[in-house]
């Protein structure tokens, strides 16, 4: 008895996903629920299980092929039933491999490259000394760098179009400030522990810095808006975007009405996300949405950089690397921990005012958290 392996239900605002790569090989065993192959969306990977144990008898889609929900992929033989036929390897596999049973003799028959095609890769450089000095190309070992050429992938092809959407549709500007940690990282010291025991989970500063932007955006609910048209829509509600980086390229899932929810469920959500980021199981509801997002360069180094919004949102927080740096304090020049904080804005809804009066906000409630308790 044969089972068919098809395309998953897509989430209902995906058209279409790429056959990323196969796992498993026609006349492979495999095991049931067994992930035969990845497909990719434009922000998620999705694993296809093996629907029974069996052989893989059959693949109906290569590496590569633009597939849709319901699109056969593969045939399983289950086990227990007749040996099925192994459907043969494709054309351009067959070539490969008869290629590769050629004796040295054949294999010196086949010609190699034209001149012209040899002469096609050169650099300009390279390819002028040849005409003058009257060279054969393909007799010449290349020993400069080589290129190689691979297409992108759906996330990072889908990241590229939303930036550049962004750059294109909105005024983008970027206001800068900076914070004296100190005050909160003798904090995150004196009670990291008792957290960590209490909680199972770290005290980081990601939940500071989500919760000053709540009480900030709740001053200035602008910069928690978004543009539809000719209209400005407030959103009465708090989705933070929190950026997570990945292999694939960087998503920006987001906690849901962030401001119902306390310390230690923000940083158990946030270190959740980027788990199932890295291992390719978040979700597309995950990533749906957000009202105002944060990233952080700081975890990589970054000292200073101008975030890009994530439209249609009107705002983003980027955080930088904390740095002993001199600084003035009443009078004194004191060496404190300090980081530069960055918000770009969209200008067409945000006034400069207002854009600094929320990045001088955040700045107040980081130096002094006590405001977060207290919510002056």
């Amino acid at each position: 008895m044969s089972t068919e392996v098809r395309v998953p239900q897509l989430p209902e605002s995906v058209a279409d996903a790429t056959l990323v790569t196969w796992h498993k090989q026609a006349g492979d065993p495999v095991k049931r629920d067994e992930n035969l192959a990845d497909l990719e969306t434009d922000k998620v990977v999705l694993e296809v299980p093996a629907p029974v144990a069996g052989v893989l008898t059959t693949l109906e889609k290569a590496a590569g092929t633009t597939v849709t929900s319901g699109e056969l992929l593969a045939i399983i033989a289950e086990s227990g039933a007749a040996a099925a036929p192994v459907k043969p390897a494709a054309k351009a596999e067959t070539k490969k491999a008869t290629g590769a049973k050629r004796t040295g003799t054949e294999a010196a028959k086949v010609a190699p490259p034209p001149q012209s095609e040899a002469a096609g890769k050169l650099s300009p450089a390279a390819k002028r000394l040849v005409e003058e000095h009257q060279l054969e190309a393909r007799e010449i070992a290349g020993s400069g760098r080589l290129e190689q050429r691979v297409p992108m992938s759906r996330l990072r092809a889908r990241i590229a179009q939303r930036l550049v959407e962004a750059q294109a549709t909105q005024a983008l500007l970027t206001t800068f400030n900076e914070a004296d940690m100190q005050s909160l990282t003798a904090l995150r010291a004196r009670y990291k522990e008792g957290f960590e025991q209490r909680h199972g989970v770290r005290l980081g500063f990601t939940s500071f810095f989500v919760k000053a932007c709540i009480e900030a955006l709740r001053r200035f609910p602008v910069i928690n808006a978004s543009v539809e048209g000719s209209d400005i829509v407030y959103h009465e509600y708090f989705d933070i975007g929190v950026a997570v980086s990945t292999d694939r390229g960087l998503i920006v899932p987001v906690l849901r009405d962030a401001d119902r929810m306390g310390f230690a469920d923000i940083e158990k959500a946030v270190a959740g996300f980027a788990e199932r980021s890295r291992n390719g199981t978040i979700t597309l509801e995950e990533l749906t949405g957000g009202t105002f997002s944060i990233t952080n360069g700081g975890v990589f180094g970054s000292l200073l950089s101008t975030p890009i919004v994530n439209a249609p949102q009107s705002a983003i927080l980027g955080l930088h690397k904390i740095q002993q740096r001199p600084v003035a304090v009443d009078g004194q020049v004191v060496v404190r921990p300090m980081m530069y904080v960055a918000l770009t804005y969209d200008h067409r809804i945000v006034d400069g005012r207002e854009a600094v009066q929320f990045l001088v906000g955040v700045k107040e409630a980081i130096e002094d958290p006590a405001r977060l308790l207290l919510q002056v």
